[in-house]
This record gives structure tokens, C-alpha cells and sequence, in this order.
């Protein structure tokens, strides 16, 4: 196992023989750590905290540490993060809180830029980006392939849908709706589909158009959600897509953002 003599590790961590701990990394009890998994220099990790395999860990990363909220007294709790991921310099992961479940979890494939903070019990999916500085207060909820571009904030208790794109300096304080794209221009509004990046990842054009006419009856045509949701159903062509759309609203406890 390469570890640098610099390293601290604890007896009570569990490292695979293939992982690499660099120099000044701190691993504390509790933490179990995947093969080809990289911490590259500077990097603390409290545990219980399990780490898949072959993510790589940049510079001054911060993971697993007690949450920042003030309700948390030490109570047990999680920190799991799974396999692929690239966590950048100077993140922030806190683990989980009796309040909300015990554990923060993220899932595989995901990119999280630098300064980028999850708080407590968030839950992120399968290949997510959270941009540079983006900061997820606690108890959110990132879906699958969700993008949240930088210096963007999210607000406690939101959920961001799958395949949701939310453009830069945008303030989240109720929950986004999935394949849609959402940005601050100077309010946070819903700008359609993610067309581009639904496109990108094999979304047939009739799904994505779809969507579309979708999206604009919930945000364009002057309805409110309930009398949107029944045009869509009436009007829009059934797609797997739209149902995991009317599905999340209809189990948004928040409200969504529409503009």
C-alpha cells in the first residue's frame, strides 16, 4: 500500500492495498477506503466514512468532519461516498446528523470543483457536478446528472431533479425540476429544457420536445401548477420522461421554481 511516511493514518482505518495516501493526509478511525482510491497531499478524512474505488481526492479536501449545524451533538453518524468520483481542492463534506437520516451520501461519477461545500445529509446521485464555491446547506437532495453551476446556493431541504442544469449565482430556495434549465437572469427563472445536455446523454429529440412544450405550460402560459399539470396531460405526448417530471412535482413538498 503506498502511503507516504508523512501520512497519519489511524489502526482503526481500512485501507485497500491499492489505495495511495499522500503526503500530510490524515486518516482517521473508522474510514475505509477502495482500491486505486487516491488522497493526493493534505487531505483529512474523520470517520465512520466508506470511500470507494478510484476516485482521486485533490489538495485540502475536508470529508466526513461533524456537521455545522447546531442541533448536532455528537451523535453517530455517515459519511459514504462511492466510486469514480473527483473530489477538488478545498471541499467540504460533512457527515449526517440524527435529524436527518445519519449519513451524507454521494453516489458514482460525480465532479465536485473546488470550495464546493455538501452539508449535512445531503443525498447526490450518480454523475453530478457541483461547479466552484456551489454550497448545498443541509438535507438537499442532487438526482442523477444534475449540474449546478458556480457560486450557486442551495436551500435546506430542496431537492434538485435529475438531469437539471442551474446556471451560475442562482439562489435555490425550492426544488428544481428535472431536464429543466434554470438560471438567475436577474431572478432565478426556468429557461425550458436541458436541451443540450439531455441531448448529449442519448435523449431522443421527441422526449426532449416534449419536455419543452411541458416546461413552458408550467412556466409560460400563465397556469398555475395544477391547471399545468392537467394541459400537459391532455396535451403532451406520454414519455418517460414527463412522468418523472409531474411525478417530482406532484412529491415536492417545497414547491418547484418556475419563474
Amino acid at each position: 500500500m503506498p502511503v507516504h511516511p508523512t501520512a497519519i493514518v489511524d489502526p482503526g482505518a481500512r485501507l485497500d492495498p491499492a489505495a495511495e495516501i499522500g503526503p500530510f493526509c490524515v486518516i482517521g478511525p473508522e474510514v475505509e477506503i477502495g482500491a486505486r482510491t487516491r488522497l493526493m497531499a493534505n487531505i483529512y478524512v474523520e470517520g465512520p466514512t466508506t470511500i470507494g474505488e478510484d476516485n482521486i481526492f485533490f489538495p485540502y479536501c475536508s470529508v466526513g468532519v461533524a456537521s455545522q449545524d447546531l442541533k448536532y451533538k455528537g451523535e453517530r453518524a455517515f459519511t459514504h461516498i462511492g466510486s469514480r468520483n473527483r473530489i477538488r481542492e478545498f471541499v467540504t463534506i460533512h457527515r449526517g446528523t440524527e435529524g436527518g437520516g445519519s449519513i451524507t451520501s454521494i453516489g458514482d461519477d460525480c465532479l465536485l470543483m473546488t470550495y464546493a461545500h455538501v452539508a449535512h445529509d445531503c443525498r447526490i446521485g450518480d454523475h453530478v457536478i457541483l461547479g466552484n464555491s456551489v454550497g448545498l446547506a443541509g438535507h438537499v437532495t442532487v438526482e442523477d446528472w444534475a449540474d449546478i453551476s458556480p457560486f450557486s446556493g442551495v436551500h435546506q431541504f430542496c431537492r434538485i431533479g435529475r438531469h437539471s442544469f442551474i446556471g451560475p449565482y442562482s439562489v435555490i430556495k425550492q426544488d428544481v425540476m428535472p431536464y429543466s434549465l434554470t438560471s438567475y437572469q436577474p431572478e432565478v427563472n426556468v429557461y425550458g429544457a436541458n436541451s443540450i445536455g439531455l441531448g448529449r446523454r442519448g435523449i431522443d429529440k421527441a422526449s426532449i420536445e416534449a419536455l419543452q412544450t411541458a416546461l413552458r405550460l408550467l412556466t409560460r402560459a400563465g397556469l398555475n401548477t395544477s391547471q399545468a399539470v392537467d394541459r400537459i396531460r391532455a396535451e403532451v405526448p406520454p414519455c418517460p420522461e414527463v412522468e418523472t417530471l409531474l411525478e417530482f412535482i406532484a412529491t415536492s413538498e417545497r414547491g418547484v421554481v418556475k419563474g
